[in-house]
């Protein structure tokens, strides 16, 4: 079979780019058509401005039904029966993928809990039909040709060279023993589709399949299409729940449905192509929720184009010059008594200024609230260099979305930068997203040095805003080495001499510190080496290290805390490569020594269980500082303020340190701690 070929298919580079300019989507597809054909201002929403909906746990438990057919049929296509247990578990794994503001709740699943109940017992009821009734399907099969296969093409339909590609997703394109090829659509359902309605309804979905398909496999023509519906709750008559209706195409059929499809995609191309089309809202459409509908027509009259997040990015001025023209036309049209009014009622229950006697939880809770984010911000810990807000999310609120608007809360709060953190923090049994600002108030309290904080072996880093204690515990043999990281005036000498303190309180009689900066010396004494010399460090580390190899072979114990501060400026100005030759008397060279970072590297690993203890600072947030294999030896990882996010991402592996007010504002990772606990850092004057 011969298609004809799209003359837009031939399009290339820079006159194709100015094609696509001409319309506000770049593709289309049935599910596009068929909403377009039903509801304007939905297929605005959905298909031009990319709004995401709430699904309801019935959407939700098709989406895992199809997830777990699609294991089936590609297992089955190498010659393997999926068990429905493993079935099962797959549309698990589907329903755990949606977040908690993606769910849709309704009277009979008010809660986030209720929907994936329901959504899971919908699936498993799916899936049981399915296996009980999977003959339908593989009766007379004779190969799978494809399974969930997604195809793009540029289509001829009705004798017309469609402007923009048809894309689809294909459940399953099997191939019969009498040698008939079908398409099969798998369709979950509440209740089945009366049989003479869907013989014109999926008319439009088959033809725009079978084209798409035999754009690609030519060779491989199409005869049938199949709807197979599978309904969830079982029938009172016991009479099989999956139902096929099968489309069969012949040439007059295919005229027919290319036809029929036609209308609504040409009515849809040219709306999409016009910068002035109005796009109704239908209010008897059943399948539309209508708040949010209309939530969305509001935004489109109110809001700024950069508060439509998902918009894609080459379309955002097509789409601005268009509602710009929308809402000027709209403007001029109503008098400005209207005007007035409409505003006055609107600043009763939203006050679009900053005022200077909102509290800092108003201020974000108004900031977000303009770009129809709507949160509750009921709490507020934090004295010391930084602030911790807990954001208490308004139902159908899509997370991600506040963190694009970070830059506009920490503006809101007369901040340089704010930290939204990644994980949600739990506080009095519930969930809440934290957001981090340093605290810029005048009367910040200092976190003095106590001994009080200090809990046996566990010695303390600092407090976080929650006022409980951040240890680091040199007796958990999970935890034995520490790596410190932060920029001049971020707090890391500071904290370094803390814990030196609190070390020696807890027991730790031996401390050598390695100083090449010589910024430690006055802690000489009272059971405190330091060490500032390069060439006494690198003879120190050596004698540390065969130390260490004793102590393995004769059973020594006792703790000791090595302090090695600026370790990266130490072991750059160590002696390397020829330096560290060993010559006999005739100069003959007969062996090396170990480097300094080679020393370093041995106690590290093999120091651990033998009572050493190290912790490594330095400025230099480098990836040729602190490698993969340096930080493998670190567990416990601490950063103060560094000056970029990259610095950040060296040590923790993740942004943040940059956002830190200094003087003490750290973050810290450790095996003992969830996620990355951001805490204040003691000061001894």
């Amino acid at each position: 079979m011969n298609a004809a070929v799209n003359k837009y298919s031939l399009l290339t580079g820079d006159r194709l780019e100015e094609h696509f300019s001409q319309f506000l989507i770049d593709s289309w597809s049935y599910s596009g058509v068929s909403t377009f054909a039903r509801n304007e201002k939905e297929f605005e929403r959905r298909y031009i401005y990319r709004e995401p909906s709430r699904k309801s746990p019935s959407t939700i438990a098709g989406t895992a039904y199809h997830a777990a057919l699609e294991l089936f049929f590609n297992s089955l296509r190498e010659g393997e029966v999926k068990s429905i247990t493993d079935l099962q578990e797959c549309a698990y794994r589907e329903i755990d993928k949606v977040e908690a503001n993606e769910w849709k709740t309704g009277k009979t699943t008010p809660s986030v809990e209720d929907c994936i109940a329901d959504a899971t017992k919908k699936a498993n009821a799916l899936i049981a039909h399915f296996y009980r009734e999977q003959d339908i399907y593989t009766a007379n099969l004779s190969r799978i040709l494809a399974v969930e296969v997604a195809v793009e093409s540029w289509l001829v339909i009705n004798g017309v060279d469609i402007p923009l590609p048809c894309r689809s997703k294909l459940d399953l394109v099997v191939e019969l023993a009498d040698g008939r090829r079908v398409i099969i659509d798998h369709k979950s359902k509440t209740s089945y589709t009366d049989g003479s309605e869907l013989a014109y309804t999926g008319a439009k979905q088959a033809i725009s399949y079978v084209l798409q398909w035999e754009a690609h496999h030519p060779d491989l023509p199409v005869d049938e299409v199949w709807y197979i519906e599978n309904k969830h709750s079982r029938n009172k008559d016991n009479s099989p729940q999956l139902r096929k209706n099968a489309i069969v195409l012949d040439p007059d059929t295919r005229r027919l449905y290319e036809a029929i499809l036609y209308e609504p995609l040409r009515r849809m191309i040219t709306a999409t192509s016009d910068p002035d089309y109005l796009y109704t809202i239908n209010d008897a459409d059943p399948m539309t929720d209508k708040a949010e509908l209309y939530d969305f027509w509001a935004r489109t009259l109110i809001a700024d184009i950069d508060d439509f997040l998902y918009l894609p990015e080459k379309k955002r001025e097509l789409i601005s010059r268009r509602r710009r023209k929308m809402r000027d036309a709209s403007t001029a049209s109503i008098s400005p008594k209207v005007i007035r009014s409409f505003r006055r009622n609107a600043a009763t229950f939203i006050s679009y200024e900053l005022r200077d006697d909102m509290t800092n939880q108003e201020k974000i809770e108004h900031t977000l609230r303009m770009f129809n984010i709507l949160v509750r911000v009921p709490y507020a810990f934090g004295e010391y260099s930084s602030v911790s807000y807990l954001l208490e999310i308004g139902a159908g609120v899509m997370i991600a979305n506040i963190a694009k608007h970070s830059l506009d809360i920490a503006n809101a709060l007369n901040v340089p930068s704010v930290r939204i953190l990644p994980d949600l923090t739990v506080y009095n049994g519930r969930s809440y997203l934290c957001v981090e600002a340093p605290n810029m108030s005048g009367n910040k309290a200092v976190l003095f040095w106590d001994r009080k904080y200090l809990a046996g072996a566990r010695i303390p880093i600092g407090l976080d805003n929650f006022g409980e204690v951040i240890f680091w515990d040199i007796h958990n043999h999970s935890t034995p080495h520490m790596l410190i990281c932060g920029a001049t005036g971020s707090g890391k000498s500071v904290s370094i001499k803390s814990t030196i303190e609190y070390a020696r309180l807890a027991g730790v009689s031996r401390i050598i510190v390695l100083d090449p900066k010589y910024e430690f010396l006055n802690l000489q004494g009272s059971g405190i080496e330091v060490i500032a010399d390069i060439e006494e460090i690198e003879r120190r580390m050596k004698e540390l290290v065969a130390e260490m190899q004793m102590r393995a072979k004769t059973g020594g114990s006792g703790m000791t805390l090595i302090v090695f501060d600026e370790f990266a400026d130490a072991v750059s100005s160590a002696r390397s490569g020829r330096a560290l030759d060993i010559k006999d008397e005739n100069g003959k060279v007969i062996g090396r020594e170990k480097s300094l970072e080679e020393n370093l590297k041995m106690l590290l690993q093999k120091g651990r269980s033998l009572g050493y203890r190290i912790i490594a600072a330095t400025q230099r947030a480098s990836t040729k500082v602190i490698t993969g294999d340096a930080k493998v030896n670190f567990p416990v990882q601490v950063c103060f303020r560094v000056p970029k996010a990259v610095d950040s991402k060296v040590v923790l592996d993740e942004e943040g340190a940059e956002t830190l007010a200094g003087r003490g504002d750290g973050l810290m990772k450790s095996p003992e701690y969830f996620g990355t606990m951001r805490f204040q850092g003691f000061y001894k004057p």
